[in-house]
């Protein structure tokens, strides 16, 4: 798999990054489990090293086996790794909650999205609970910010001053979204219809991902937009036209929701 090359005074224990790598191969599997042939194929190690790392992880409790087929999947051990992770108080307390009752209303999943440089950064996401969803880790993962719907509800609510720092760095990248950011007139189009609908939605502009579409609405507090939420689906079998009428209430509830706790925590200050 791949990964990010760091400059460091010591060289990486290839065991541990073998280790890690079939961690996090585990973690994307359909139904967080796999075969040992599935494991060798996404990590492209020895099926012989990959049963000596699984062996080793099984006995560190990070994995097990499953008597009936013979598969390995995660173990619950796996949750001790984040004990010391603190993420911002407002996702775990706030959205996350919310997350999960929008899940319970549209089935769909959604995603709460911050922004980073000229991308929007998944926070938070129902994608592993939602029966339809098509990707199932999605926490950490980036988004352009004019190409989908939550970048497009952020990019239409914020200032115009960050509005123009985040379309200058879009434009010194090497992408689709380089090329949309140089047009003045796209841009203005993004943000007028943004504006005039009240929410942002995409079509399978993204390239990458032209299978799916969405609707966001931004998460305002004073004025400002924290983060958007999102609702994904297939645009073969959801219209967008259909995703409006059939989502938009639940997501404006829900935002609503969010929006208010915000609120009320920001007052107890």
């Amino acid at each position: 798999m791949p990964r990010q090359n760091a400059r460091s005074d010591y060289a990486t224990v290839r065991g541990l990054t073998r280790g890690l790598d079939l961690l996090r191969a585990l973690n994307v599997q359909e139904g967080g489990r796999a075969s040992l042939g599935q494991l060798a194929e996404a990590t492209g190690l020895h099926r012989t090293t990959v049963r000596r790392l699984l062996e080793t992880l099984i006995s560190e409790g990070f994995v097990r086996r499953s008597d009936s087929d013979d598969s390995y999947c995660l173990a619950l051990r796996v949750r001790s790794l984040a004990e010391g992770f603190r993420d911002d108080n407002w996702i775990s307390s706030i959205v996350a909650p919310a997350l999960s009752e929008l899940l319970q209303a549209v089935v769909w999943p959604s995603d709460l999205a911050t922004p980073q440089g000229a991308h929007m950064v998944i926070r938070e996401s129902t994608h592993r609970f939602s029966p339809l969803s098509f990707h199932r880790a999605m926490v950490g993962q980036t988004m352009p910010m004019l190409l989908t719907a939550a970048g497009r509800a952020y990019l239409a609510y914020c200032p115009d001053d960050e509005r123009e720092e985040i379309l200058q760095l879009a434009r010194a990248g090497e992408d689709d979204q380089a090329r949309l950011a140089a047009d003045p007139r796209f841009v203005a189009n993004v943000v007028e219809r943004t504006r005039e609908k009240g929410f942002g939605s995409n079509d399978g502009e993204w390239t990458s991902q032209r299978k799916v579409g969405a609707i966001a609405l931004p998460i305002m507090l004073q004025g400002r937009p924290l983060g958007a939420i999102n609702i994904v689906y297939l645009n073969r079998m959801v219209p967008q036209r259909d995703a409006d009428r059939r989502f938009l209430p639940a997501l404006q509830r829900a935002v609503s929701r969010i929006e208010e706790k915000l609120a009320e925590q920001q007052g107890q200050r």
